[in-house]
Order: C-alpha cells, then structure tokens, then sequence
C-alpha cells in the first residue's frame, strides 16, 4: 500500500499525479444487519475510483444519527479522507437522519452540491423534490450526500463528481486564488 501523506492523498508510483482520498459510507439498517445487499456503496466506489480517487475505507453503517456522526468524524478527524460521500437515509422516514448527521459534525455547509443534483434529477423525476441530502465541510474534509437507490446514486453523483476536485484543491490548500485560474485562459 502507498504511504498516506499528511494532505488526504496518496502518492502515486512516480510519473503519476496525485489522487484524493474517498469514504464511503452506506446507511442503512438492513444493509448493516446483512439483510440486504449493498448495491449503492459500491456503485458509488467504482464511480469515484474511476474519475481517480482512492476509496480508503467503505462501511455500512445503521440508520442511527449518533452513529453516523461518528463515521463522518472518524473519516475527517482521524483517517483525513479527502471526500466522504455516504448513500442513504436522505428521504422522509423517521429513521433517515444521514442529513441531520451531516449538519451536525460540518462547520459549513455546501448547499451548491445538492442545489445541482436536485436541479439535474428533476429532469429524471419530480420526486427529486424529495431528497434531503447534504453537503458540508469538517476541517479538511468534504461530505456529499447522495440518495440510497443506486439510480439515484449514479444521477446525483454524476452531476456534481466533475466539480468535486476543484472544491478539494481549494479545501486542501492546493489552490488559493480561483481567480487566477480565469485570468490566466486566453
């Protein structure tokens, strides 16, 4: 396995460019029972490997918010992954809490992510209305929201994963000065 560098990435055999680190984390009662079968979690793996990240730990992990709390902290606090996106609990039952999880341990908020993947599974369906999900920054880490369906997993992920790496060289301090970019395009 490749050292962990102190900034959320791992170093690549040389030549290569640095990769971001991911989480992810399933929720769900009957997946952490083995119950069901996780097909979201590693949809969303092989999303985020495929675009270059590596996913440093994927859990499933019940539907209990204190729960979740704690895997969103372990991730950012101790593990220092870059992403964590979780899958799940983002609807109206009284046990999906993953959004109020999220706003409990982030001291920011995104709300562009979930804006843009609710705008693009609108033109899927209107029941896009109905997502809670998040988005919100814990130190140096990014947590994403994405619903439990592995459809809707792929949908909103694949609206927002383009973006992603921008907003974590700006989070990890590889990048201080958007505006540079845009002066320096002919």
């Amino acid at each position: 396995m490749r050292a962990m560098r102190t900034d959320g990435m791992r170093a690549k055999p040389a030549g290569k460019v640095d990769m971001y680190t991911a989480a992810v984390i399933t929720v769900s009662d009957k997946g952490s029972a083995g119950e069901r079968e996780d097909l979201a979690g590693p949809l969303v793996r092989e999303m985020l490997e495929s675009e270059g990240y590596e996913v440093a730990r994927a859990v499933i992990v019940p539907d209990e918010q204190a729960v979740i709390e704690l895997e969103l902290m372990k991730c950012a606090d101790e593990l220092d992954i870059a992403l964590v996106v979780t899958t799940g609990g983002t609807g109206f039952s009284p046990r999906d809490v993953t959004p109020e999880a999220t706003i409990a341990v982030c001291t920011r908020m995104a709300p562009g992510i979930p804006e843009a993947m609710r705008a693009e599974s609108m033109k899927i369906t209107n029941r896009a209305a109905l997502t809670r999900q998040q988005a919100g920054i814990r130190r140096e880490t990014l947590i994403v929201n994405l619903p439990g369906s592995p459809k809707a997993a792929r949908e909103n992920l694949g609206a927002v994963l383009p973006a992603l790496d921008h907003g974590l060289e700006m989070l990890r301090g590889a990048k201080r000065d958007c505006a540079a970019d845009e002066q320096s395009k002919p």
